[in-house]
């Protein structure tokens, strides 16, 4: 990956429906030759996939929530049991396995309380191997960015 491709990519990430004409005038390449590299990167796996951001506060999806979960036995069997179970909860919108005191840390987005206790006695009160869970609620969130860093290349 050069510098051209970094610059398609800062782009990309700003607004990935930008018009091919558009990016390649932006990025100093011909319309043909900028397209040929949007192809190369997304075969290279380096644009996984392209997506619309939506508000959640405009959908009502008003409580965001930060859950620590501390398992009960480290085990992959366990652990990949639990990631299916998260896996398909659509108020996670988020999950890492971390390192620490913690073993996972979810992003949980839903309405009100109430959906927030269902998703709890649906996917962590039924998780036999949860040891326990903290949930941290956001008062407001300060910083939300999509866009990764381009370290830029060296030599360029």
């Amino acid at each position: 990956m050069d510098r051209l491709d970094r610059r398609i990519l800062d782009v990309l990430q700003n607004d990935s429906s930008v018009t091919n004409h558009a990016l390649a005038n932006a990025v100093g390449l011909s319309p043909s030759a900028c397209l040929k590299r949007v192809k190369q990167l997304r075969q290279a796996g380096v644009i996984e996939r392209e997506v619309a951001l939506l508000s959640p506060e405009h959908l009502g999806l008003a409580l965001h929530m930060v859950v620590e979960v501390i398992m009960e036995r480290d085990h992959k069997t366990l652990y990949q049991r639990f990631l299916q179970r998260v896996e398909a909860a659509p108020e996670v919108t988020q999950c890492y396995q971390v390192t620490g005191e913690v073993d996972f840390v979810l992003i949980v987005l839903v309405p009100d309380m109430a959906s927030y206790d269902r998703f709890c006695d649906n996917v962590l009160y039924s998780e036999p191997n949860i040891r326990k869970f903290r949930t941290l609620i956001s008062r407001k969130r300060s910083k939300f960015e999509t866009r990764l860093l381009l370290n830029p290349v060296e030599g360029d």
